[in-house]
């Protein structure tokens, strides 16, 4: 942004959050949401668009607001990094500060609420955690937003989210304050660039073999299950007894547990199981006193405790990369405390050669609301449901989104049943070896260095297509002799513009970027590792 003193620099998704926000305003008057999945940055965007209209409007006043004091220290200790001489200051009683002067303010929206007027004229409102602004009048938000456009009637209110969507609202942009969504990089496409850029990790959703399944399905006044329906999954501790042998089993090489429990009472009783288990394990809740709760996160984090067992308090706002185990035991109707919990996950941890996180769904919630990258968007209120399109794998119980034709764990194909209608049918009555292809629309391609102990080096070109959801690989080696070599120079030959042929992958990999792009490619499908045969440009 060419701010003086900035020691931080944006990734270029970032930059493009900051610059999509700024670009909002010149030629619209609404209020905005940013989304981004958990673990991408949120608060490094705040940060670069609080910064730039700063710099850009001189005498601008801002304010930050968030629910939760980690999430507020967290939000400015970047602005810091970012912009060392911001005028910031901090107003939280949690945090144990009460800035209310400084041009840029960050705070909890519960401290917040009982002084509004002491923070004076504001133009910007920030909002972390956007999806927990209910539409409704009399809330907290609401009242604070009330306020201060009592004392600037002009205010602007941005909001950020790894979930723009809310129960019986739907979009938070379908009535009540947000808008628009100006910049939105939680979709499918999006998703998968930021895991092969190595900024997130996958998640594996792994079929278990117990699920918790009671008759109690009430719902309470926010469309989710009741507490009488938690209540009475809680009390299945033969189910629950189970679910923990096989979370251990499931979990002997992984290093880091949470588990999301569904009561209190259900969160003590499987962190006892599971130190019984020799898991050593703590429960964490809202009932518990702040000190005691941070002394066992802490625990935690530092390997002292492999487990942590928590209802309500670690679903946003939980920072912990190593964490590589989701035990799900909490069921939920909300996709998106459902994305907010699978969110823990997806944070890559190179310190500890974590490469993805596993997810043992004992709640059903993977088939009920679909996988993290896609989820069943909640309707408004009196509209029809139904559950998630979901696809098990047979081979090794990872669900999958419905549209994949291979599973993104162990690379099984996947069969599909053909549907019977009213006229002839062209599909075959008899399955045979012969080859089946099928043409993709590419959406986007990434080539990696491929290297194998006692081969030579090769380039590993990886085609998303279909939007994103499938994904086929091919290797390219220039360095191999016969065959392989010399389909690796027709593949160069078709890309490149001009007449050189690297002889090496390093060389290759240098001139990367001037390679013109395939708009389809025919695959070949019906064997277990599908092959890339031709291409269309």
């Amino acid at each position: 942004m060419g701010l003086a003193g900035v020691v931080m620099q944006l990734r270029d998704y970032q930059q493009e959050a900051v610059a999509a926000t700024i670009d909002y305003f010149r030629e619209n008057t609404g209020n905005p949401v940013v989304a981004m999945p958990t673990g991408t940055g949120k608060s490094l965007v705040i940060a670069g668009t609080v910064a730039a209209t700063t710099r850009m409007y001189p005498g601008t006043r801002s304010l930050v607001l968030t629910h939760v004091k980690e999430l507020i220290g967290q939000n400015a200790k970047q602005l810091a990094r970012y912009w060392p001489q911001a005028p910031l200051g901090v107003y939280s009683a949690g945090l144990g500060q009460r800035d209310t002067v400084m041009p840029i303010i960050f705070g909890g929206c519960a401290s917040v609420k009982n002084c509004v007027s002491k923070f004076g004229h504001r133009d910007l409102l920030y909002i972390d955690e956007a999806h927990l602004l209910s539409p409704k009048d009399g809330t907290t938000y609401q009242n604070i937003i009330a306020e201060l456009k009592d004392i600037n009637p002009y205010l602007k209110v941005i909001g950020y989210t790894a979930t723009a969507f809310r129960l019986g609202q739907g979009m938070i942009t379908d009535g009540g304050l947000f808008t628009d969504i100006c910049y939105d990089a939680t979709g499918v496409k999006a998703f998968n660039r930021f895991i092969e850029q190595g900024y997130l990790v996958p998640l594996y959703p792994r079929r278990t073999k117990t699920e918790r399944q009671s008759d109690v399905v009430s719902r309470g006044a926010n469309g989710d299950f009741s507490s009488a329906a938690l209540q009475a999954d809680a009390e299945q501790r033969d189910v629950t007894y189970q679910a923990l042998i096989e979370l251990c089993e499931a979990g002997q090489d992984r290093n880091s547990w949470l588990v999301f429990a569904s009561t209190l009472e259900d969160a003590d009783y499987i962190a006892e199981t599971l130190n019984g288990f020799g898991v050593p394990t703590a429960a964490v809740h809202s009932k518990m006193p702040d000190k005691e709760r941070d002394a066992r996160i802490k625990a935690y984090k530092t390997g002292q405790l492999r487990c942590l067992v928590n209802m309500g308090v670690l679903t946003t706002g939980f920072d912990h990369p190593p964490l590589d185990l989701i035990g799900m035991l909490r069921r939920t109707m909300s996709p998106g405390l459902w994305v907010q919990m699978l969110g823990r996950g997806t944070r890559p941890s190179p310190e500890t050669g974590k490469v993805d996180c596993l997810v043992l769904d004992f709640a059903g919630n993977t088939r009920r609301l679909g996988p993290i990258n896609d989820p069943k968007i909640p309707r408004k209120k009196g509209s029809g449901g139904g559950d998630a399109p979901v696809r098990i794998c047979e081979h090794c119980g990872t669900y999958n989104h419905a549209a994949a034709r291979v599973c993104v764990f162990c690379g099984e194909e996947f069969t599909f049943a053909p549907k019977i209608v009213a006229q002839a049918s062209e599909e075959e009555l008899i399955r045979s070896d012969a080859p089946v292809t099928d043409w993709f629309d590419v959406s986007q391609v990434y080539y990696y260095l491929h290297e194998k102990p006692g081969s030579p080096p090769s380039v590993r070109v990886s085609y998303f297509c279909s939007g994103g959801l499938q994904k086929f690989d091919e290797w390219v080696c220039f360095e191999h002799s016969g065959y392989p070599g010399k389909k690796a120079r027709d593949w160069w030959r078709q890309r490149f513009p001009g007449d050189m042929i690297p002889e090496t992958t390093a060389e290759a990999l240098k001139l990367i970027t001037q390679l013109r792009v395939p708009h389809r490619i025919k695959v070949w499908i019906n064997k277990k590792h599908p092959e890339v045969l031709s291409y269309e440009y």
